[in-house]
């Protein structure tokens, strides 16, 4: 979802940073100058101090910040480290002295854009096309590339069992540094989700994808780190012929040819997740909804989304505008590249409904309490997270995709069953009517009541023990025992 998990991304600011780049030696200072890279001025924004109790911000201190002259940290003192032809100096020189009045403008393509025109993480329409295709982005962005997954079998492959359970559940929002090994997580469900999101695109299409003009640079960049990512985490799956531009997936025996396809379409054809796009408005510094892929939304599909800014699309969510509109902003406007984050959201469904656009049959199911409604039916549904800036367009991504577990797993979880039962029955009412469980409690807490009282009797948790956000959190105590021995690898 993007209501969902961008609201719980509300919390973001906390782990906001202006860190602006240092050189780390004299020979980087002097290369530096030789190609007229400047260290990057401080903002010039009027913003208010950064708060560390969103929670205690009241509404009408929410000004209307102008974040016109606030950018995000550059990493373009990177290409110093690259081999690119001395004459792109001289090509930029006269220009980037006052690069921040030569934006690239949010609706433009940078395909038509003049050399000399710049994005919000201060390159040059000309440096980035001297970069080529498929740069080194782990370079530039400062996130490396995963490590080989050499032992992931496809056919066996669980996702890792997220809990992202928390008590009190309206303090935090439970937000961790962004693991670069599982930005892109496959498992089996993998070629059964590539044919539905396919089926979802021929019925739904504008409603599921959509790229709007300005969006090409940061589409074809996402692009291309995805597919870096899967060659070096899944190499026994994936390959890229990079002189002839084709890319070979051998889970589901296709090759892309990467000239012919457009970026999304790429994405969509080989990964199983949802993205968003959101590009900064040049005239304002808030960011907008752009392009994107979304097959797993409930409530909503891209179409009612696209061309909105951040606070129209949160627009329904409980306390968004009082609590965390003024931090989302900042925290977009000012996010770094090389800090990406992570977090899960979750809900209760009935079945395992993957994309519920307003009027679906499957809304039916949250209206009342299904008095033959079996406990096999009830599942968790996570959304795992990621929020990341891409490098050379400064684009914000947020992606996700949709796990299910049946309720059933919990059994053998230490402390899961009693904390979900906190939550579900004392979490704010508000945020609980949000989250919209009701319909699957009246099967779900009596079974997560037996499941606690038989831990607690097996002396897996103390009879005394108070709910709380646990020290494995997002997981639960030996949660890779257990992931290991379903794999069996």
């Amino acid at each position: 979802m993007l209501n969902g998990p961008l609201l719980l991304l509300g919390a973001v600011f906390l782990l906001s940073s202006a860190a602006l780049f240092i050189s780390r030696n004299e020979r980087r200072d002097i290369i530096l100058g030789w190609l007229h890279l400047k260290r990057r001025r401080h903002s010039g924004s009027r913003t208010p101090p950064l708060s560390l109790s969103p929670e205690k911000k009241k509404s009408q201190s929410i000004s209307a910040p102008d974040y016109s002259t606030t950018f995000p940290s550059s990493r373009r003192s990177i290409l110093a480290e690259t081999e690119l032809p001395s004459t792109l100096a001289e090509a930029v020189t006269a220009s980037h002295s006052d690069w921040t009045k030569r934006m690239l403008p949010m609706k433009a393509s940078y395909l038509e854009a003049t050399d000399c025109t710049y994005t919000p993480c201060e390159f040059s329409i000309a440096e980035i096309k001297a970069l080529g295709d498929f740069p080194d982005y782990a370079t530039l962005s400062g996130v490396p590339l995963p490590k080989p997954y050499h032992d992931f079998d496809i056919k066996k492959a669980f996702p890792r069992p997220y809990r992202p359970f928390r008590w009190a559940y309206h303090q935090t929002m439970s937000l961790t540094k962004m693991e670069p090994d599982w930005w892109l997580e496959l498992e089996n469900t993998y070629e059964k989700r590539m044919k539905q999101r396919a089926n979802l695109l021929t019925e739904r299409g504008d409603a599921v994808l959509q790229a709007l003009e300005g969006s090409e640079l940061a589409c074809k960049e996402l692009m291309e780190m995805a597919l870096q990512f899967l060659c070096a985490r899944y190499p026994q799956y994936f390959s890229l012929n990079a002189s002839k531009m084709v890319f070979h997936n051998d889970i589901l025996k296709t090759e892309t040819d990467l000239r012919e396809t457009p970026p999304l379409h790429v994405i969509f054809q080989n990964i199983p997740e949802d993205f968003a796009i959101m590009l900064r408005n040049e005239k304002t510094g808030y960011y907008v909804f752009r392009a994107g892929i979304i097959c797993s939304a409930l409530g909503w599909n891209v179409g009612t989304k696209i061309g909105l800014h951040l606070h129209e699309i949160h627009a329904p969510i409980p306390d968004y505008k009082e609590k965390m509109q003024f931090s989302m902003d900042r925290y977009f406007a000012k996010k770094p590249t090389d800090k990406p984050i992570q977090r899960g959201s979750w809900g209760l469904e009935v079945d395992q409904p993957l994309f519920m656009p307003p009027g679906d049959s499957h809304e039916n199911y949250r209206g009342y309490q299904m008095p033959d409604l079996e406990l096999s039916r009830c599942h968790l549904r996570v959304d795992w997270q990621t929020l990341r800036r891409l490098p050379l367009s400064g684009a914000v991504v947020f992606n996700f995709k949709a796990l299910f577990t049946p309720v059933k797993e919990f059994r053998d979880e230490p402390y899961v069953p009693g904390l979900i039962l906190k939550v579900l029955n004392e979490g704010k009412k508000e945020l609980m009517e949000y989250k919209n469980a009701w319909h699957t409690e009246h099967v779900v807490k009596p079974a997560l009541e037996a499941f606690h009282a038989e831990q607690v009797a097996k002396g897996i948790v103390k009879g005394d023990w108070e709910p709380q956000t646990l020290d494995e959190s997002p997981w639960f105590p030996r949660w890779e025992a257990k992931w290991h021995r379903q794999q069996g690898f």
